[in-house]
């Protein structure tokens, strides 16, 4: 019992990650190169929430692996921007460089990003940061998966990396299921909800 409880345990930590598959399976189409990287991605699939349908406040309380606290209730009345990620994620590696990009365009405006790992030890999650000079501050999901488990129910991570925007209120906006190949749609999705 317990060994099925410690494997249902780790599907949720590692939402989004699979070991490698047969490209014959049917599967093959969730997975970039046949499914030989250790990784499920996502296509890059955009998910806007009208502003009607958005109810729930995601609420979370954390602590950055620089040790600052990343409390859901500080951050009312920003922008949130969550990207899921880990370090031996390809896609997760091709969209620092955007995501810097964005950060660095509103970082003195009402926008907070926050990088979640749901899978790294702090170490390597560091040593990644450092290689790709992430600015904004990350998360270490990868015991209890508290912010994967924040955003269930709603539009939740369905594979590594997402990129989730709350809007002013806490409440999820637009979700971005796989990498983002630049930095526009995610200023777009910021933007609509910097205007509201």
């Amino acid at each position: 019992m317990a060994t099925v409880v410690l494997a249902v345990s780790s599907a949720l930590v590692l939402t989004g990650c699979s070991s490698n598959s047969d490209t014959n399976t049917g599967l093959s189409a969730q997975y970039r190169d046949g499914g030989t990287k250790n990784y499920v991605s996502g296509d890059g699939t955009v998910t806007q929430v009208p502003t009607a349908n958005r109810k729930t406040v995601i609420d979370f309380d954390e602590v950055s692996s620089d040790g600052e606290p990343m409390r859901s209730a500080d951050l009312q009345g920003k922008v949130v921007v969550l990207n899921f990620w880990y370090a031996a994620c390809p896609p997760c590696r091709a969209e620092a460089k955007h995501l810097n990009t964005v950060w660095d365009r509103y970082q003195d405006q009402n926008v907070q990003m926050i990088g979640v790992n749901v899978r790294d030890a702090k170490g390597t999650a560091d040593a990644f940061e450092r290689r790709f000079n992430i600015p904004y501050p990350s998360v270490l999901d990868n015991d209890q998966a508290r912010m994967q488990l924040a955003l269930s129910g709603e539009v939740a991570p369905n594979a590594v990396p997402t990129t989730i925007v709350l809007d002013t209120k806490g409440r999820v906006a637009a979700r971005i299921v796989g990498a983002i190949d630049g930095p526009g749609t995610l200023s777009t999705l910021i933007d609509d909800e910097l205007r509201r």
